[in-house]
């Protein structure tokens, strides 16, 4: 008699309560919007946008379970106007609302988002799209301004720790005979390779287990080197390849970047999607050590949208070489994340008055704009905040 297949180990330790469910604590944690959502049962469309593996799909299972609808889930890789029109009508006829799922909602072309929008705007059903592409270039602007975009990050190291903890736990459950453990190196090199992914982390995991009985650093790299085990779906194999593309440029492997590059237009990768990641590459990897990348890499975008392909791959090739070629220095990306989190660790915290516009005589009287100078060496920052250094340039400069 055949065995039935399991389900794989990622699903089976799938969150079913917010409870259970590992990071995002901008949108999920007490006092949280998307929390605050589901406690008051609040109904509404939105859109997930975010890296993969990160939880897009299981908190919007959450979601839809915690509201008491029923969840339809496609993904816009494969499924038609057929596929939507089918949940559509099966919704109508709820007398429980309806929460369609879409996965890589980018994927689908105008006229198929078009389709969405009447059924969106009537509340037949209300929409989770989840995107790891920008919502603003990839969604049409009516479906978009139907719904909330909430930014889902990258899982930190302690997070994907526990998550893998989880996984090992659950593995040995359902295995009972041939249990494993994951030792402190092997975990940290699964942290490291997963960049964040939990699904790739748990199913490297679970692969190196079912293959060798034992998980350390060196089954793990033998699992991932395994030709029938590689991440060769069209989807898994579309994030490997722009990761080691922007990997190999921000090494200043110039010659590791065009092949990388190659590799995607070959695949006939969007070319718009390609320049997009070199501007945000020119501001966070080489920002201050050369300022004049980002105008590089806008150029070089302008010309993929006026040019396309297949000459466009030269004005590709053009960017990739200056990009990977130029100096490194992340000191401006850092410091607006080290700013964002003071804002979002203390709130708003009240602005120096000297600062503070003073467009009424009772603000004056209140001391609003009060000893302010243009140029002062005077620490400028909330009370709270005062001595606080964000910004630490990496490069000496002679006329500083």
């Amino acid at each position: 008699m055949s065995q039935i297949k399991q389900e794989p180990l990622a699903a089976r330790i799938r969150p079913r309560t917010l409870d259970e469910y590992m990071g995002q604590s901008h949108l999920v944690g007490a006092g949280k919007p998307l929390r605050v959502a589901i406690e008051t049962r609040h109904l509404f469309s939105m859109i997930f946008w975010g890296p993969p593996g990160v939880g897009k799909t299981t908190l919007a299972r959450i979601y839809a379970t915690e509201i008491g609808a029923d969840f339809s889930e496609l993904s816009a890789v494969s499924a038609g106007k057929a596929d939507v029109r089918e949940v559509v009508e099966t919704a109508a006829q709820n007398d429980q609302p309806t929460v369609l799922f879409l996965d890589e909602i980018h994927r689908f072309n105008k006229a198929q988002q078009d389709f969405l929008l009447p059924s969106v705007e009537t509340g037949t059903i209300t929409l989770i799209g989840a995107t790891t592409e920008n919502p603003s270039f990839e969604v049409i602007a009516p479906l978009l301004s139907r719904c909330r975009i909430f930014t889902l990050r990258e899982l930190t190291p302690e997070e994907m720790h526990a998550i893998l903890q989880r996984a090992v736990e659950q593995y040995n459950l359902d295995a009972p005979d041939t249990p494993v453990d994951l030792d402190e190196e092997a975990r940290e090199w699964l942290v490291s390779m997963a960049n964040g992914d939990a699904r790739q982390g748990i199913t490297l995991l679970e692969n190196t287990a079912d293959l060798y009985h034992e998980v350390t650093v060196d089954t793990l790299k033998r699992t991932l080197q395994s030709a029938h085990l590689r991440f060769d779906k069209k989807g898994e194999e579309h994030y490997n390849t722009i990761s080691a593309f922007i990997k190999s440029m921000r090494a200043s492997n110039v010659d590791a970047a065009l092949y990388y590059l190659a590799r995607m237009v070959d695949a006939g990768e969007d070319p718009k999607f390609i320049a997009r990641r070199m501007v945000i590459f020119a501001s966070e990897d080489i920002g201050m050590a050369q300022p004049t990348a980002l105008v590089v890499a806008n150029e070089v975008f302008r010309a993929v949208e006026t040019i396309g392909y297949p000459e466009c791959a030269i004005n590709l090739a053009h960017g990739v070489v200056y990009l990977a070629s130029a100096k490194k220095d992340r000191s401006a990306y850092e410091a607006y994340f080290a700013a964002l989190d003071d804002v979002q660790r203390l709130g708003n915290q009240p602005i120096p008055l000297n600062l503070r516009n003073a467009p009424t005589g009772l603000m004056k009287d209140l001391g609003y704009g009060k000893g302010y100078e243009a140029y002062t060496d005077a620490d400028l920052l909330p009370d709270k905040l005062k001595g606080r250094r964000y910004y630490h340039p990496r490069i000496k400069r002679e006329d500083a």
